[in-house]
């Protein structure tokens, strides 16, 4: 195992911010299978096909086998592959090979069997907190629904068992009630909330050609291959106009993964944010592009940035990419992200269902580092305001064991990085201090046997992000170099190192960020790696194995 040149595999991510300007994600089973069926006129649709038969778990089911995490997926995947069944032409007409027949009827069983297992008890689920979930979850099963209703009367060898069972029941709590709604808004032509767009599938047929919604500059709709598919509807109609940018966008999406996609694309200001200020945080030497920063700040506009084209603006982009822009010399002026601020706390987005702790972490992070940079001039005393609002806000949200959990991430190690660090340079006062060494406390003590972190495995994303919280606190006390020592053994252990670059094996992107579905984002969680192997590195009493 080489030891791994932190600048140079630092600069060659920061290259890939360019190469790659849709940012990099693992393909999305969910995703995936709404193109299956709403896109099956779309170049790549047997390699779709091929990835949702590939990426079953030994069950038979779809997702992450933890905590609810498979139910979407699942959902997904199973119906997917019903549609396909049911279609005369059960794959592409283009493809030169099909897949075959016989595999799509196993695993749809399959699916089916755990969904009615899952689904069946009459009780609450306990599902986590994921984009449009309550909205998805009653669609996909009124689709499979329908789908086995129409088995009844065009039977298809092998499912006949399932035609004639009830269909799947609606998880209490998940009443569908704002389908209709939605559909009438797009039946009338009326606009509609534009953090909805990127699940416009929900809206069914309501979706193909809704007036209301007009792709973006580069023919996505929500940044979501489903939802601008939705909207195309059977592929017809797309040689000039909004229509052909549409497509084109379809079909750029398809060819990232040779036909599976991701969940979000493209995902180009929240991945730049990011790993810029990740790795500038910790002092990797940089060169970043002067068109990268030009495009980072332009971004930002006058009310933030979202995640990417054809996302909203949201507080906690915006505060990534504002943070970003302080550490590398470009300071901007936060002032917009008091367009999120409540009596209590920042929102991600103005309406939103849910509070959000990293987004308050980094909103943290821009006011410090700007006033830090720049001295805050007029506006300091209001600068310090917010901080100490947040600072308060963060420490009480933070959990009995000393950890922080969040929506936008399944790992709490990714959540309680976020606040400690940023509570542990920017807090005020002495709850910050206490809350920043029960985080560190709660490490310590949940470092596994083999010196890894992991909310069910030990991953190298976690870990990474455990490393970095003992390594750049202030707060931890002498018997943590032991922990660091062994985490670090660890981690170089099992990321693939050379000289110039760093590679995470296959079983080690575990998809641990919220959205649709759980995803990997490639280069984000690489950012993360090279920059703890950098504070390893320059961390004199951590052996450099």
């Amino acid at each position: 195992m080489g030891s791994v040149d932190v600048a140079t595999a630092a600069g060659r991510i920061v290259d890939d911010l360019t190469a790659h300007p849709w940012g990099r994600a693992s393909p999305s089973v969910y995703e995936t299978g709404r193109l299956v069926s709403l896109a099956p006129w779309l170049a790549g649709q047997d390699e779709r096909l091929r990835f949702l038969l590939e990426s079953r778990r030994p069950d038979g089911g779809w997702g992450l086998p933890h905590d609810g995490y498979a139910l979407v997926p699942t959902l997904s995947a199973t119906e997917a592959l019903l549609g396909v069944l049911r279609a005369r032409v059960p794959c592409s007409e283009a493809a030169a090979t099909a897949v075959p027949r016989a595999e799509l009827v196993e695993a749809a069983g399959q699916g089916l069997r755990l969904l009615h297992g899952r689904l069946g008890a009459d009780r609450h689920l306990d599902l986590p907190d994921m984009p449009a979930i309550e909205h998805i979850t009653p669609y996909l099963i009124k689709r499979i629904n329908g789908h086995l209703g129409e088995l009844r009367v065009r039977p298809v060898p092998g499912l006949e068992a399932w035609a004639e069972r009830d269909g799947l029941p609606v998880p209490r709590g998940m009443t569908g009630a704002m389908l209709p709604l939605f559909r009438n808004l797009l039946d009338r032509g009326e606009p509609v909330p534009e953090k909805l767009l990127h699940a416009l599938e929900i809206a069914g047929d309501g979706a193909r050609g809704a007036r209301a919604v007009r792709p973006g500059p580069s023919g996505t709709i929500g940044a979501s291959p489903a939802a601008t598919a939705a909207w195309l509807g059977d592929g017809t109609g797309t040689g000039t106009g909004e229509r052909a940018a549409a497509r084109r966008y379809l079909e750029e999406a398809a060819a990232q993964h040779g036909g599976p996609v991701s969940v979000a694309a493209p995902i180009t200001e929240f991945e730049r944010g990011w790993v810029l200020s990740w790795l500038a945080r910790v002092g990797v030497p940089l060169k970043v592009p002067p068109r990268v920063i030009a495009d980072l700040r332009a971004a930002l506009g006058t009310t933030g940035t979202g995640g990417g084209a054809g996302l909203p603006p949201d507080a906690d982009s915006s505060a990534g990419a504002l943070y970003a822009l302080s550490l590398l010399g470009r300071p901007y002026p936060p002032d917009l992200l008091w367009q999120y601020e409540t009596e209590t706390h920042f929102c991600t987005w103005r309406g939103e269902n849910g509070r959000s702790i990293t987004t308050n972490a980094h909103v943290l992070e821009a006011f410090g580092q700007y006033l830090e940079a720049t001295g805050g001039g007029a506006d300091r005393a209001r600068y310090a305001a917010s901080m100490a609002k947040v600072t308060f806000w963060l420490c009480g949200r933070q959990d009995a064991d000393g950890a922080w959990r969040d929506r936008w991430h399944a790992s709490p190690y990714y959540a309680t990085a976020c606040a400690a660090l940023a509570l542990d340079r920017f807090g005020t006062g002495a709850g910050a201090e206490r809350a920043v060494r029960d985080a560190v406390r709660w490490v310590l003590g949940s470092q596994r046997p083999e010196g890894s972190w992991g909310r069910w495995d030990g991953t190298a994303e976690e870990t990474a992000y455990a490393l970095q919280i003992l390594l750049l606190s202030r707060h931890v006390p002498d018997g943590g170099r032991w922990a660091v020592a062994r985490g670090a053994a660890w981690l170089r252990s099992t990321i693939e190192t050379g000289l110039t670059s760093l590679n995470i094996p296959d079983s080690n992107k575990i998809p641990l960020w919220h959205d649709k579905d759980v995803y990997h984002p490639t280069t984000i969680v690489q950012a993360a790696i090279v920059a703890t192997l950098h504070l390893l590195q320059s961390d004199p009493h951590v052996p450099n194995m």
